[in-house]
C-alpha cells in the first residue's frame, strides 16, 4: 500500500516522464532540441529587433481564417498576417521617430465612419439614423460577455480596431511624406518645355545586328562581375530543387473488372425491385437517385442508343462513365418539349424563401389565396396579367404580367419544372415550391420529343485494399533502394516510373506542383539536417511521393550559370555598342552612312513626351540626347535600344509660353507623390531588419 501511495503522490510527475519518453521515441534529436529551445518555441520572427510572439501570431492567424471562413488556406492566412504585422511595425517605427501619435479618438472617429457599421440597423435609432450610443452599448455588452461566451466576437472587434488604427498610421505617415514632396514653378516650366518642344533633324543608325555575336564573346567571369555590380537586381530567395516519383492510388484493371462483375450480379435484383431509392440505399450507391427526364442528347454516348431502344423496366449496363460503373433502369418514356414559356403569380408566406420580413401570411392563408386566384383566372384567363401585377411577390416579372419567358428543362426548381414540362400548353394550376405557392399558366412549348426517365445505380471506381497495399510497397521499395545509395534516375528507368523535376521551391510555399498542398515536403527540403541527395517517402492525399533533394540555393546573389541567359544579351549589347562607337570616326552623317553602308534618315516633331523615332521605334535615350544638344550640332555614339546613333539637330520648335506653370507644377507634384505611394513601403521594408522564422513553425 505504501508503494501505491507513493505512486499516487507522484502521478503527475510520472505522466510527464512517460510523455517525454514517448516524445523522445517518435521525435528526432533535432525536434527534441527545438522543443526545449525557448527562442524557437516563442518567436515567429522579428522586425527591427522587436520580437513577433508565436502565440500572438497564431491568434491573429486563427482570427484571419475565421473572418475569411473557408476561402483561404493555412499558409495564405499565415502570409497575410505576416505582411500585416510587418507593415504595422515598420510604419509604427517611422511614426515614433516622427513623433506622430494616433489617439483613441482618431480611431473611434474612423470606426464610426465604416459603412458596414454606420449603416447597420443594430446601431440606428427610431428615425433610421446612426446612433453612436447604441454602438457603445453593444461593445460594452460584447466585452462584458466575452469571458462567459466565446471570445471570437470580441477578438474580431479588437482586430477591427487594430486594423483601423494601423490604416490611420499608414495614412498619417504617407501624408507626411507626400507633404514633403513637391515641385517648383521652375520645374513645372521645365517639364512643360520638355514635353512640348518639337525637334527635327537627321540621323544615322548602325544596328547591333550588323555585328556578329561571335565578335563579342562574353565569359563567365564577365557575367559574374556584372552580377556583383548589379546585386540589387539579381538577388534571390533561398530555394530548393527536387526530383520525385509520384505513386497515385488508383484502381487497377482487376479492380475495375471486379466492380463490373459486382454490378452485373446486382442487375437482376435491381430490375426486380419496385423501389429504386431503397435499392440504392441498401447497396451503397455512390450516386444520388435522379428521376429527371432526359433527352437522348443528354445521355452518355456509350449508352444513348441502348437506352432509347430498350423497353421500360430494362437494365442497361454495367457501363463506365465519369469514374463510375453504372446500371441504368429504364423507368418511363414520354414526349415533352425541350423548352417552355410560362407566366406565374407567386404568393409567399412567412418562412418561404422569397418572403421578406414584412410577410406575415401563414402557409394555409397563402394556399387559400393562390387557389382563389386560380379560380378567377381559370374562368377569365385575360385577368392573369392584371392579378400578377397586383399579387405576385416576384417583382422581377410582376410588371410583365408574371411572364417568365422561355426556359429550359433544368432551369426551374423540380416542382415548377415538372408542372410546366409534363403538362400541355394552356394548362393552369397551383404548385408549391420553396419560394411559396405559384399560380402557373403554360403559355408555350417548343421541340416536343422523346425523353426517358432513368433510375441509375452507380459505384465509384476505386482502388481495392490489395491495390493500395501494392502501391505502398512500390513507394516503400523505391525509398529503401534510394536510402541504400542507388540513383533515382536509374531506378525510374528500371521500373518505368515517371521521374519529375521541380526547381525553385521557396521556404514558405504551400503548393508543390502536382503533389498538391504539402508543407511537409517543403519543410523537409529546407531542414538543415536534410543533405543534397537525401530522399524520403511522403504521404499525399491520394497516394505517395518519393522525393530526392537535388540542390540547395542559399539566399543571395543569383548564380552566374542561372543568370547567364538574362545577363549575356545585356553584355553583348554593351560590347557591340562600344565596338561600333569606336568605329564612328567620321565627322559628317553622310560619311558615317557611307562607311557603315546605310543611309541618312530624317526625324521630325519628336518630343520627350513621345520619344518615338519614325521607322525605328521608342528611343528615350536618343531623344533625350537630341533635346540636350543645341541646334546645328552633330552628336555621335549615342547608345540606343536598336543600335548606335549619330544625330544632327536641325530645329527645335519651342511651345507657346504660358502665363502660369502652376498646372504643370501640380501635375509634376502628383507624379512624385504617386511614385512615393507605390515605392515608399518597399523602400522602408528594404531598410528594416527582418528575421523570418515562419518556415520553421508552419
Amino acid at each position: 500500500m505504501a508503494i501505491l501511495s507513493k505512486i499516487r503522490e507522484r502521478s503527475m510527475f510520472l505522466i510527464v516522464i512517460i510523455g517525454l519518453a514517448l516524445f523522445a521515441f517518435v521525435a528526432s534529436p533535432k525536434d527534441i532540441l527545438d522543443f526545449f529551445n525557448s527562442s524557437k518555441v516563442n518567436a515567429v520572427g522579428s522586425v527591427n529587433g522587436e520580437t513577433i510572439s508565436r502565440r500572438d501570431f497564431a491568434v491573429q492567424v486563427e482570427a484571419y481564417k475565421s473572418n475569411a471562413k473557408s476561402s483561404v488556406s493555412d499558409m495564405q492566412a499565415v502570409t497575410a498576417v505576416w505582411k500585416r504585422i510587418l507593415s504595422e511595425k515598420i510604419y509604427k517605427k517611422q511614426l515614433d521617430e516622427a513623433g506622430i501619435v494616433i489617439g483613441e479618438k482618431d480611431v473611434w472617429d474612423a470606426v464610426i465612419e465604416i459603412p458596414s457599421i454606420k449603416n447597420a440597423p443594430l446601431f440606428q435609432n427610431e428615425l433610421g439614423l446612426f446612433d453612436e450610443e447604441k454602438l457603445k452599448e453593444y461593445l460594452a455588452n460584447l466585452k462584458e460577455n466575452a469571458a462567459e461566451q466565446s471570445d471570437a466576437a470580441w477578438l474580431n472587434w479588437l482586430e477591427t480596431e487594430k486594423s483601423v488604427k494601423s490604416n490611420l498610421e499608414k495614412q498619417a505617415y504617407t501624408q507626411l511624406v507626400k507633404l514633403g514632396l513637391g515641385a517648383s514653378l521652375a520645374a513645372g516650366e521645365q517639364s512643360y518645355l520638355e514635353a512640348q518642344t518639337k525637334m527635327s533633324g537627321s540621323f544615322v543608325l548602325v544596328p547591333y545586328s550588323s555585328v556578329a555575336d561571335s565578335l563579342v564573346p562574353v565569359s563567365s567571369a564577365e557575367v559574374a562581375d556584372y552580377l556583383q555590380a548589379h546585386s540589387d537586381e539579381f538577388s534571390e530567395e533561398a530555394s530548393r530543387d527536387i526530383n520525385y516519383v509520384k505513386f497515385d492510388i488508383k484502381a487497377s484493371q482487376e479492380d475495375e473488372a471486379d466492380l463490373k462483375n459486382e454490378l452485373t450480379y446486382l442487375s437482376a435484383s435491381f430490375k426486380a425491385t419496385a423501389n429504386a431509392a431503397n435499392f440504392l440505399a441498401d447497396n451503397d450507391a455512390d450516386l444520388p437517385l435522379d428521376t429527371k427526364y432526359v433527352f437522348k442528347s443528354n445521355l452518355p454516348t456509350v449508352v444513348e442508343d441502348a437506352v432509347f431502344n430498350a423497353a421500360e423496366g430494362t437494365i442497361v449496363g454495367p457501363y463506365k462513365f465519369q469514374n463510375h460503373y453504372r446500371l441504368s433502369k429504364v423507368v418511363d418514356f414520354i414526349n415533352m418539349p425541350d423548352s417552355v414559356s410560362a407566366s406565374h403569380i407567386l404568393v409567399t408566406y412567412a418562412g418561404s424563401r422569397a418572403a421578406d420580413a414584412s410577410v406575415t401570411r401563414t402557409e394555409a392563408a397563402a394556399k387559400k389565396l393562390a387557389d382563389s386566384i386560380l379560380s378567377v383566372v381559370a374562368k377569365k384567363s385575360n385577368q392573369f396579367s392584371k392579378l400578377a401585377k397586383s399579387y405576385s411577390a416576384d417583382k422581377s416579372n410582376a410588371s410583365k404580367g408574371g411572364d417568365l419567358g422561355w426556359f429550359a428543362y433544368g432551369q426551374m426548381v423540380p416542382e415548377f419544372r415538372d408542372f410546366t414540362f409534363l403538362n400541355k400548353k394552356g394548362k393552369m394550376g397551383v404548385v408549391q415550391t420553396v419560394f411559396g405557392y405559384h399560380v402557373i399558366k403554360i403559355t408555350g412549348q417548343k421541340n416536343i420529343q422523346k425523353a426517358v426517365q432513368l433510375a441509375t445505380y452507380g459505384r465509384k471506381i476505386e482502388a481495392s485494399e490489395t491495390t493500395e497495399n501494392a502501391i505502398f510497397e512500390d513507394a516503400e521499395t523505391l525509398a529503401y533502394e534510394l536510402s541504400s545509395g542507388k540513383n533515382i534516375s536509374d531506378l525510374s528507368k528500371e521500373n518505368n516510373y515517371l521521374l519529375r523535376t521541380l526547381s525553385g521551391i521557396k521556404a514558405m510555399e504551400e503548393d508543390v506542383a502536382v503533389l498538391g498542398k504539402n508543407r511537409s515536403i517543403v519543410r523537409w527540403a529546407f531542414d538543415k539536417e536534410t543533405a543534397v541527395n537525401a530522399s524520403k517517402r511522403f504521404d499525399l492525399e491520394k497516394g505517395y511521393a518519393v522525393v530526392v533533394l537535388t540542390n540547395k540555393t542559399d539566399k543571395g546573389l543569383v548564380a552566374p550559370s542561372k543568370a547567364a541567359a538574362k545577363v549575356k544579351p545585356i553584355l553583348i549589347k554593351e560590347k557591340k555598342a562600344a565596338l561600333l562607337a569606336s568605329q564612328m570616326n567620321q565627322e559628317s552623317l553622310a560619311a558615317l552612312a557611307e562607311v557603315f553602308k546605310t543611309s541618312v534618315r530624317s526625324f521630325s516633331n519628336v518630343t520627350m513626351s513621345a520619344p518615338t523615332i519614325s521607322g525605328v521605334g521608342i528611343e528615350p535615350a536618343v531623344v533625350g540626347a537630341i533635346y540636350a544638344v543645341p541646334t546645328n550640332t552633330t552628336l555621335k555614339n549615342i547608345v540606343g535600344e536598336k543600335g548606335v546613333f549619330a544625330i544632327s539637330v536641325a530645329n527645335k520648335e519651342l511651345p507657346v509660353s504660358l502665363p502660369s506653370y502652376e498646372a504643370s507644377k501640380n501635375v509634376l507634384t502628383r507624379a512624385y507623390q504617386n511614385k512615393a505611394n507605390g515605392q515608399m513601403y518597399k523602400a522602408l521594408e528594404s531598410f528594416s531588419e527582418i528575421v523570418d522564422e515562419r518556415s520553421n513553425l508552419y
